[in-house]
C-alpha cells in the first residue's frame, strides 16, 4: 500500500527554506515538495534544479493556484508572514509559517480569517525535538521539585545592513527573531503563559533594531523566566531548568544539529562544578523533518496538532508586552 503524501509548495527561495527547511520536509514520510515560487521566475528556476523540486513559479500567486498543492511552507520576512498566510488558506492550502507570525498580536489576530478547515501553524521546529519533550517529562515527573525559574541565553552576530533580520521596518531584531524561542520554551516546559514581563532593551544606532535585550517574564505562582537574546555578540545558547530538588539544562536547545545526538543534564548542584550531574543523550533527529512529519500527518487527518493560530496569537503577545515594557521602564501586563 503507497503512503499517503501532503505535497507541498514553498513560498520564496529564503535561506532558511533552501539550506534547512525544504531539504527537510523531503526526507518526511509523509511529504512531498512540489513546486517552489520566487517573484524572480529565474530564481524560482535554480532553486527547484538545485533541490530537485519539479515545478518553479515565478509569483506567490501561481503556487497558491496550483490545484497539486496541499499545504505551503511560508519563509517569507515577517511583515509577509500573516498577508501570504491568509491568501494561501483562502486559496484551499495549509500552512507552516516561520516565526514569529506577525509583526504584533493585533495581525496576528488576522489570522482567524483563515478558513476554519485549514491548518495554520508557526513553525517552532524546536517543540518537536525529542529533547524538549523529554525535558518536559522530566519536568512532570517532579524530579526537579517545583520548578521556579527557566533562565536561557539566545545569541548571535550579524551586523549585515542587508539581512532582513537587521531591516527594521518589516520586523527585524532579535526579539522578533530569536527572543520568540524563550519565551516558546517557557511556555512550552511551564505549560502556562506568562502573566507580565519587564525588560532592558538596547538598539542598534544605525538600524534602529533591537540588537540586545534582557527580559524577566511573570508566569505567577513564584515562576519567572528571565532570558538575554542578541544580534551582535558571540553565538551562543542555553536552557536551564531550576526546580527546588536539581537543575535541568538543555546543552543545544534551539539548533539541534540534524546528524548529532543531543543531550540533557539533571544536577543536584554537588559538587557546584556539575561533574556529577546526570546527563541522558538523545538520538540524532532533524527537527524540521519531525516539525514537517507532524504536518503533514495532521493534514492527512491521523494525528491533531497541539499548536495552531491562538498559541500563536498567545506568543506575539508577550512580544508585544516586552516592546511596550521597553517604552516605559516598567512592567507590561501580557
Amino acid at each position: 500500500m503507497s503512503i499517503r503524501k501532503v505535497r507541498w509548495g514553498i513560498l520564496s527561495t529564503a535561506n532558511i527554506g533552501m539550506q534547512k527547511v525544504t531539504p527537510a520536509i523531503m526526507k518526511s514520510a509523509h511529504s512531498e515538495v512540489v513546486a517552489i515560487a520566487s517573484r524572480n521566475l529565474g530564481k524560482a528556476q535554480a532553486a527547484a534544479a538545485q533541490l530537485g523540486i519539479p515545478k518553479a513559479y515565478g509569483s506567490y500567486e501561481e503556487l497558491f493556484a496550483d490545484p497539486d498543492i496541499d499545504a505551503i511552507y511560508n519563509p517569507l520576512p515577517n511583515h509577509l508572514h500573516v498577508p501570504m498566510t491568509i491568501a494561501a488558506t483562502r486559496a484551499g492550502k495549509h500552512v507552516l509559517c516561520e516565526k514569529p507570525i506577525a509583526l504584533s498580536a493585533a495581525e496576528a489576530e488576522s489570522l482567524r480569517q483563515c478558513p476554519p478547515d485549514r491548518i495554520v501553524l508557526e513553525a517552532f521546529m524546536v517543540r518537536f525535538h525529542p529533547q524538549w519533550s523529554r525535558a518536559r517529562d522530566i519536568i512532570r515527573s517532579g524530579e526537579l521539585g517545583e520548578v521556579r525559574a527557566i533562565n536561557a541565553v539566545f545569541t548571535y552576530f550579524n551586523a549585515d545592513p542587508a539581512n532582513v533580520r537587521n531591516q527594521a521596518d518589516i520586523g527585524g531584531g532579535g526579539i522578533m527573531d530569536i527572543g520568540c524561542y524563550p519565551i516558546t520554551a517557557a511556555r512550552y516546559l511551564f505549560e502556562g503563559e506568562p502573566k507580565r514581563v519587564v525588560s532592558l532593551v538596547e538598539r542598534d544606532e544605525n538600524f534602529g533594531t533591537d540588537r540586545l535585550a534582557s527580559v524577566i517574564a511573570d508566569f505567577g505562582a513564584g515562576r519567572q523566566l528571565n532570558f538575554i537574546c542578541s544580534t551582535q555578540t558571540a553565538g551562543h545558547q542555553r536552557v536551564q531548568v531550576l526546580g527546588s530538588k536539581a537543575k535541568l539544562e538543555i546543552i543545544i536547545p534551539f539548533n539541534a544539529p540534524p546528524d548529532e545526538r543531543t543531550a540533557i543534564t539533571i544536577d543536584i548542584g554537588a559538587p557546584f562544578d556539575g561533574s556529577l550531574a546526570r546527563r541522558e543523550i538523545l538520538p540524532a533527529v532533524d527537527q524540521y523533518t519531525e516539525q514537517a512529519e507532524a504536518f503533514a500527518l495532521a493534514v492527512l487527518g491521523e494525528k491533531p496538532l497541539p499548536w495552531g493560530i491562538e498559541d500563536a496569537i498567545a506568543s506575539m503577545r508577550v512580544i508585544d508586552a516586552i516592546f511596550a515594557s521597553e517604552k516605559t521602564g516598567a512592567w507590561a501586563a501580557v
